[in-house]
């Protein structure tokens, strides 16, 4: 079946393309309209720059929003066939919004902080007139009226939609695959899964096919797939970016947030999407300008609690290699660094529970109607919530309740905690998800991404960005998690590691 939509994804992005072909191209040197050709040998630099540092280029006029959106375009054309990022490309709609968007920067008129950059939206997330099908055939066709918070205000601050990027159907699992879209490929080993469940749109953003991206997490799927692709996730304190429209307005465990190549790049976004909004009742009523203050920060003397496996935790001695060498840059950095964790002995039982009430109460009665339509992990999951009785979830409660303060106590003795973000490495497209860990079996599709799940239960902010690859190519993220409401903290401490290392500047091998 995956096959099979992978192959009907190409002859579609075939036709895309031949759309995209027939328009005159610009060149990003130039300035000028080239000639017809058939695509450029290679891409542009500056499709691989921080969103930041683009933002930039286009306001001082360096680069216009009709270069960097052709450039986008045929980079699409060049790599979206091999990884399957992009699954809804409107080409004609973006180049519109390019020149809209030259004509307000040459008439002075007041710029959004994200004016010009390219973005796909996750097909999780609907998008006000673009096909948003969540990967499920029972949305196959659905054009909403209404976009998700983050993309109304991504849009708001000045970014131009040009489409959607894959996700596993309805979210559901840190493997990105649908029987709407097919799979997406890891663009540093296309054999590889690429993670999820906001796994294209960290593709898109690590081979340059757009330049800021928006995602979700429960329970990692900001932070794996941009472990896996060499790129910035971050998961905020819930409320920092409200959720809406959400029938579950008081569920803090889902977030959505934003994804980048740099850590500049999720503080330029925050500039636009964090804040309060009347319709999300756990929303915080904080000034998104305060995420355009400088990120530098010394951090000699900061207490740092180290765990490689998140407190005892299976983990693929791969992935543990890459993140052991890591203490050494935060003690170069001048950093305490302590071996230490928190106590996560209630969290496993907090978001299991949880997840299994999120799934029934918004896609049970779904499943009665469209139940064959739905692969058999969303199946078991919304089964697993109608299972569940009052007293469970009241233990649950509880045992949420223990995390938090247990985590809230841990963060007054430590200002960060580092941990890796996944367990294993990328595993073949063809396996749905690990089903042992270091020779631990795995008794769901969820129990291998512990390492995140634990950390939502604590409702602190985490942020996932690159540290390095495995000694076999893969990439590897590594987790700074900080004190809940910390989330501009966090991001100076990730800024600072990201300068002391440097790894998000590798490319993927379908780009070179």
């Amino acid at each position: 079946m995956l096959a099979r939509e992978l192959r009907h994804l190409t002859g579609v992005a075939t036709h895309v393309n031949d759309r995209i072909r027939s328009r005159p191209r610009y060149d990003p040197v130039t300035n000028a309209a080239a000639s017809q050709r058939s695509q450029p040998v290679t891409a542009p630099e500056f499709l691989f720059d921080s969103a930041a540092n683009l933002a930039g280029m286009l306001r001082r006029r360096d680069l216009s929003a009709v270069e960097l959106m052709e450039a986008t375009l045929a980079q699409i054309e060049r790599v979206n066939p091999a990884v399957n990022a992009i699954v809804t490309l409107l080409p004609e709609r973006a180049i519109a919004g390019a020149r809209a968007a030259d004509a307000a920067i040459a008439s002075g008129a007041a710029l959004g902080p994200l004016h010009g950059l390219p973005v796909a939206h996750k097909e999780t997330n609907l998008a006000a007139g673009i096909r948003s099908t969540a990967g499920s055939r029972i949305y196959a066709d659905r054009i909403p009226t209404e976009s998700t918070l983050i993309v109304e205000r991504l849009q708001n601050g000045g970014a131009i939609a040009i489409g959607k990027s894959n996700a596993p159907e309805f979210g559901a699992g840190s493997h990105t695959f649908n029987e709407v879209f097919g799979v997406t490929r890891n663009p540093h080993q296309p054999a590889v899964s690429c993670g999820g469940s906001s796994g294209g749109a960290a593709v898109a953003l690590a081979t340059g096919m757009h330049a800021v991206a928006d995602g979700s997490d429960l329970g990692g799927s900001l932070r794996n797939p941009a472990g896996w692709n060499n790129v910035v996730g971050f998961r905020p304190s819930p409320g920092l970016i409200p959720n809406y429209p959400d029938a579950g307005a008081w569920f803090t465990m889902p977030v959505t947030g934003p994804m980048g190549r740099t850590v500049e790049d999720i503080a330029l976004q925050l500039t636009a999407i964090a804040g309060e909004d009347r319709r999300a009742p756990i929303s915080l009523p904080v000034d998104p300008a305060s995420f355009a203050q400088p990120l530098e920060r010394d951090l000699r003397g900061l207490r740092v609690a180290f765990s490689a496996d998140l407190g005892g935790l299976p983990v693929d001695p791969r992935v543990a290699e890459v993140i052991a060498a890591q203490r050494d840059v935060f003690v170069a950095l001048g950093c305490d660094v302590d071996d230490a964790a928190p106590d996560f002995s209630d969290a496993d039982e907090a978001f299991q529970a949880y997840r299994a009430w999120d799934f029934e109460a918004n896609l049970g009665p779904l499943m009665e109607t469209h139940g064959h339509l739905m692969k058999q992990s969303v199946i078991w999951n919304i089964m697993e919530g109608r299972a569940l009785t009052g007293p469970q979830l009241g233990r649950a409660e509880q045992a949420r309740t223990r995390t938090y303060d247990r985590a809230r106590r841990f963060f007054e003795r430590y200002d960060v905690l580092i941990c890796p973000v996944s367990q294993v490495p990328p595993f073949p497209v063809e396996t749905e998800y690990p089903t042992e860990i270091d020779g631990v079996p795995m008794e769901s599709y969820i129990a291998w991404m512990r390492s995140c799940s634990r950390v939502t239960v604590t409702e602190s902010p985490a942020i996932s960005v690159p540290a390095g690859f495995t000694r076999d190519g893969l990439p590897t993220g590594l987790q700074i998690v900080g004190p809940h409401h910390a989330d501009f903290f966090l991001l100076q401490v990730a800024y600072a590691y990201q300068q002391a290392t440097g790894h998000w500047k590798t490319r993927p091998a379908v780009t070179r």
